[in-house]
């Protein structure tokens, strides 16, 4: 799969080329946050002797669903992507790989910056994160609470890619201001 325009010859009925147009991925992720919420609510319908489910739990469902979205791409692009490379002999390679070759496959460009405390804790910062570059609103705080939820399907592809190669790990997003957005990998080690 490519950003790229296909250079001729290309052939069309090769299986394994595939060709992905970037704005359908951009109208894809601007419309998976309200299809998670339509799901969630449609899905939470109480019987009729239980009592209304909780607005809260609906986001709460949501939120899930598109992590667990996120997660199955996450997972689908290693599979793809890393097959060809050689084995990933650390943690801080499988991270570089997220940052810098899959974030560029999903957002046509590298991550800003990557920091890390050498124990299991990785802040990875991109400055003008893709899905949030035409989002604005007229207070920043309110674009803040608004554009939130999107950062969920993101997490969910991290946490794909890392459980793809074998790292278990909790993924969270912050955003203080728009464009940009900031993820926090804590890695969970097996205790035996």
């Amino acid at each position: 799969m490519s950003f790229e325009t296909p250079l001729p010859p290309y052939n069309a009925s090769d299986p394994y080329a595939t060709f992905l147009n970037a704005s359908c991925l951009d109208l894809l992720l601007i419309e998976i946050v309200p299809m998670a919420h339509r799901l969630a609510s449609e899905l939470a319908v109480p019987p009729e002797d239980a009592a209304a489910i909780d607005e809260e739990q609906q986001k709460e469902a949501a939120f899930r669903r598109l992590d667990r979205l996120g997660f199955r791409v996450g997972q689908g692009l290693v599979e793809r992507f890393s097959r060809d490379r050689p084995r990933f002999t650390d943690t801080l390679d499988v991270i570089k790989f997220v940052c810098k070759d899959m974030w560029t496959l999903l957002f046509r460009k590298q991550i800003d910056n990557l920091k890390t405390n050498h124990r299991g804790v990785y802040v990875l910062s991109d400055n003008s994160f893709r899905p949030f570059v035409r989002m604005s609103m007229e207070s920043s705080s309110a674009a803040v609470v608004r554009a939130q939820p999107f950062l969920h399907f993101p997490c969910g592809v991290i946490r794909g890619a890392l459980a793809s190669m074998s790292i278990n790990a909790t993924v969270h997003a912050e955003l203080a201001e728009l464009p940009g957005a900031t993820f926090q990998i804590k890695t969970i080690t097996v205790k035996t």
